[in-house]
């Protein structure tokens, strides 16, 4: 059974938004840091964004600050990644990860969404 769910993927034209949902399953989902990947065909698997355990402190990576946001409500045990005024480059399968600190590789993986920008 998967541990988190990714969800909200889809196309876009550049220019649009779309929010992503983590929806984990994970009893303890609140001591996690959630961190939000991303892989183009052909490439590596990039951090793009990361929230602490309790959301007090979140990073990006450099080609989405001012344009995503990434947020958390424990409660109902789901991180979002708002993404606006998006680009083709973003085009991406988007993960998300429950790890021990932002920008780690390790810990729980969904199955990923893709994202699609079109010029």
């Amino acid at each position: 059974q998967a541990q988190l769910e990714e969800s909200g993927g889809g196309s876009v034209q550049a220019g649009g938004s779309l929010r992503l949902s983590c929806s984990a399953s994970l009893r303890t989902f609140s001591a996690y840091a959630v961190n939000w990947f991303r892989q183009a065909p052909g490439k590596e698997r990039d951090f793009v964004a990361g929230i602490t355990s309790g959301g007090s402190s979140t990073d990006y990576a450099e080609s989405v600050k001012g344009r995503f946001t990434i947020s958390r409500d424990n409660a109902e045990r789901t991180s979002y990644l708002q993404m606006n005024n998006l680009k083709p480059e973003d085009t991406a399968v988007y993960f998300c990860l429950a790890a021990a600190t932002v920008r780690s590789r390790d810990g729980y993986w969904g199955q990923g969404t893709q994202v699609t920008v079109s010029s």
